[in-house]
């Protein structure tokens, strides 16, 4: 028997074939891999448009699959709070819920759980380590971390609230209370064996060893663990000089010594070397970038803004306001100078040509030897006990680019205005290039001698310091050469 034939229906202008969800996906990422962007990229602009196609299955899909650091960077470029709390509500699963939460900004972190009851965000972070958890709460209001704590196990509550007591960037701050310790006692065998058992400890780079009452007397790799004969005890084989870090230590002392010695994990002890906690490399990587981000900030004369007044037009202008103060102070100097060199401007006009180029000058070249000082003392390959080397050093760098611009625009001078207002500018050049790079190089040492952040010290004060000196070091020049450039 024939099969029926269907007949077809005609398809009307306005009718447009369905297109599916996988489609849908499958253009958006040949369209950005064609713009040759990257990874991230694809992945962020993916879930964007899929979620405003209305492709939610397969963005659910996708979510799935992706990690929990690239769910948060997608979800903190989403410019709607409508959509950031859309996708939040995608991940399946409170545990990879909680671990987005915790690769999110504050500000994300509080836009997506606004609206979550105070026992929801507690089964969120039920399944995360102590300083996941401490993080998070972190960006709450005192009384609602309160109450989230009081829903959670005690055991836990209590290892968190022990965090959170720590000041900000500190040490104990930053630390994860999940570590894994043995008594100096135990034999490698047994070590073996609690290494097995041990799942609540969060990263087993190291094993620490402790005395009886918990003082952190040597540590072991786990290599050294493997090599040795079951009944060795960990205190033969242990290492006694143990690198650890203060609990009340800055964190950008602590990255320094974690980078310095290239360890994976570093203890943290209290005062009477207790072990209370462990510090990884990856909250150390969090540490350098938070830290790079506040000294960039500060060397281009802005302050790091609270996440709760970024809407604020007023609180971000009151911010960056004592800065730009420094900048109308400084450029309000250089206008009285000029005006007292008044007199020598009006005998010779040309001498106005270059005074921008005094001025740019020193000024680059200036913030150029901040930037490697402050950057120097925030990694420890500059010291404070060895000042004079590295200012000697930075003397003679100015030197040299003072030599090559100041010949340079002795050259232009001449050229320009063919007489010796050339010579004149070539040597306030020089000059002004030795004592900028002077200033740059002492500026920071000193503050760091006193106890200030060096940063501050970059950015628009050593530029506008710099960009009065070089005005004057040039106008000074002209005036006692006045009669050859006349």
């Amino acid at each position: 028997m024939q099969p029926t034939e269907q007949p077809i229906e005609p398809r009307l202008p306005d009718q447009r074939p369905r297109v599916s969800e996988r489609d849908v996906l499958r253009e958006v990422l040949r369209d950005q891999t064609d713009r040759g962007q990257t990874k991230s990229d694809i992945v962020i602009q993916s879930v964007q448009k899929l979620l405003r196609r209305g492709a939610i299955t397969h963005l659910s899909k996708m979510l799935g699959r992706m990690h929990p650091a690239d769910i948060a960077k997608a979800i903190t470029h989403l410019s709607s709070l409508k959509e950031k709390r859309e996708i939040f509500e995608l991940v399946r699963g409170e545990g990879k819920r909680g671990q987005v939460l915790s690769e999110l900004d504050g500000e994300s972190i509080q836009q997506v759980v606004a609206d979550l009851l105070h026992s929801d965000i507690a089964w969120l972070l039920k399944d995360l380590g102590p300083d996941d958890v401490a993080y998070i709460l972190g960006f709450f209001p005192e009384d609602r971390s309160n109450e989230i704590l009081a829903l959670m196990k005690a055991e836990d509550s209590t290892e968190v609230a022990d965090i959170l007591k720590y000041p900000k960037d500190t040490a104990g701050a930053i630390m994860t209370t999940e570590f894994f310790s043995l008594a100096e006692d135990a034999t490698a065998q047994e070590a073996i064996r609690r290494l097995q058992q041990a799942t609540d400890a969060e990263m087993v780079f190291y094993i620490y060893v402790t005395d009886k009452d918990d003082h952190l007397v040597g540590v072991l790799s786990l290599r050294q663990l493997l090599t040795v004969p079951p009944t060795t005890p960990l205190k033969n084989i242990m290492t006694r000089e143990v690198m650890s870090v203060a609990i009340d230590m800055d964190q950008e002392e602590v990255a320094r010594q974690v980078a310095s010695y290239n360890l994976l994990a570093i203890p943290v002890v209290e005062r009477d070397s207790t072990l209370v906690g462990i510090i990884t490399v990856d909250d150390v990587v969090d540490v350098i970038r938070e830290e790079a981000t506040e000294d960039m900030l500060k060397m281009a004369g802005a302050i790091e803004e609270d996440p709760t007044s970024k809407s604020s037009s007023f609180g971000s202008a009151k911010l960056r306001l004592p800065w730009l103060f420094t900048n109308l102070i400084g450029s309000l100097l250089s206008g009285a100078i000029l005006w007292y060199f008044r007199y020598t401007i009006q005998e010779v006009v040309a001498i106005v040509s270059f005074i921008p180029v005094i001025a740019a000058m020193g000024g680059n070249v200036g913030l150029q030897s901040s930037t490697l000082i402050i950057r120097g003392l925030a990694t420890g390959t500059v010291e404070l006990s060895h000042v004079w080397p590295v200012f000697f050093r930075e003397a003679k760098v100015g030197l040299v680019m003072g030599l090559a611009c100041g010949v340079t625009l002795t050259l232009v001078g001449w050229v320009l205005h063919q007489g010796f207002l050339g010579m004149v500018v070539g040597t306030s050049l020089l000059i002004a290039f030795l004592v900028s790079t002077s200033m740059a190089t002492i500026m920071p040492i000193l503050l760091k001698r006193t106890g200030v952040d060096p940063a501050v010290a970059a950015g628009p004060f050593v530029t506008t310091a710099n960009d009065i000196t070089g005005i004057t070091i040039y106008l000074t020049l002209a005036t006692i050469f006045l009669e050859y450039l006349r």
